[in-house]
């Protein structure tokens, strides 16, 4: 399941460009609402625990502290045969409408001070483990996430062989999120409710002008999953910085939830999931869903996107 061939992603930016046989291209690094924890076993979950005390996380206007350690939840040690993926989703956005939030979908909208933040934690956090690949979407706001990732990556103690195989960016078009066509710059209001209830639970006819459905969506997520999958060895780790509904899909997948419902799954800007995918028999492990590091940040509010 895990072997697909796509064209090439020719990505513009101020980075070079190294071509990949693959559908990712490699880019040459240059010097340049809080969610919960939930934590699945066979499907089912575990235990779901807020990550700040009652009152909610602080108000803080500063920074990540560097040197402040991150933990999140346990983990086994990667098996021979598995390859190991964290999915991140991207930090709090500027939403276009500004004080009308308005759906914009694969629009590249810029991040917010505290959505950098919030990707610097998650990027810190993943500090810890020794990663062979950092994917991402081509939009700005997930190549800033990944690049804080593969800083942290390059600055860390690794092996020679380590350090050689995450010195690159890699950006796949297939990770881009969900284009809401003729939707964007439209809030929920202006849309309708039944509109959007149709278009969350699959119905074709209901997809906007110039738009895809979430089927759509998640046939070239899949197939962008399965070619990171394909350039990974047995037993090591890769860290994929997308979006909302990319993460959906690839989580509703690992977890046998219908398209049609995945968009109830919950995951938190800049929040972590962690999957395990056996090489052998295919079989999927989610270990934990949208952790999102306690670092102190204003609690960002979860809107439309």
């Amino acid at each position: 399941m895990f072997h697909s061939s796509s064209p090439f992603l020719v990505l513009l930016a101020i980075c070079g460009i190294v071509r990949s046989s693959l559908g990712f291209s490699l880019v040459t690094r240059s010097d340049y609402h809080v969610g919960n924890i939930y934590v699945w076993r066979d499907g089912i979950v575990l235990a779901a625990a807020s990550q700040h005390p009652e009152g909610g996380a602080s108000s803080a206007t500063t920074g990540v502290d560097p040197m402040q350690v991150i933990t999140g939840p346990e983990l086994p040690p990667i098996p021979p045969m598995s390859k190991r993926l964290f999915l991140v989703r991207h930090g709090a956005v500027i939403n276009p409408g500004g004080d009308r939030p308005v759906y914009y979908g694969a629009m590249d909208v810029s991040l917010s001070p505290l959505g950098e933040w919030e990707a610097q934690a998650a990027a810190q956090y993943l500090q810890q483990f020794d990663l062979q690949h950092v994917a991402a979407s081509p939009l700005s706001r997930a190549i800033y996430g990944a690049q804080q990732v593969l800083e942290r990556q390059t600055t860390t103690t690794r092996s020679a062989s380590s350090l050689e195989t995450t010195s690159s960016l890699m950006i796949h078009a297939g990770l881009k999120e969900l284009d809401r066509g003729s939707w964007c710059g439209k809030t929920q209001e202006e849309i309708g409710a039944e509109a959007m209830a149709a278009f969350d639970a699959c119905d074709k006819s209901k997809t906007p002008d110039g738009g895809e459905s979430y089927p759509a969506l998640k046939e070239r997520v899949l197939q962008a999953r399965d070619e990171l999958l394909e350039s990974m060895d047995s037993g090591r780790a890769s860290a994929l910085v997308s979006h909302l509904q990319v993460t959906r899909c690839m989580l509703s997948d690992a977890l046998g939830v219908p398209t049609s419902q995945m968009s109830q799954l919950p995951i938190a800007t800049a929040s972590v999931t962690c999957i395990d995918y056996d090489s052998v028999t295919a079989t999927q492990t989610v270990h934990f869903q949208s952790f999102k590091p306690n670092v102190g940040l204003k609690q960002n509010r979860n809107e439309a996107n």
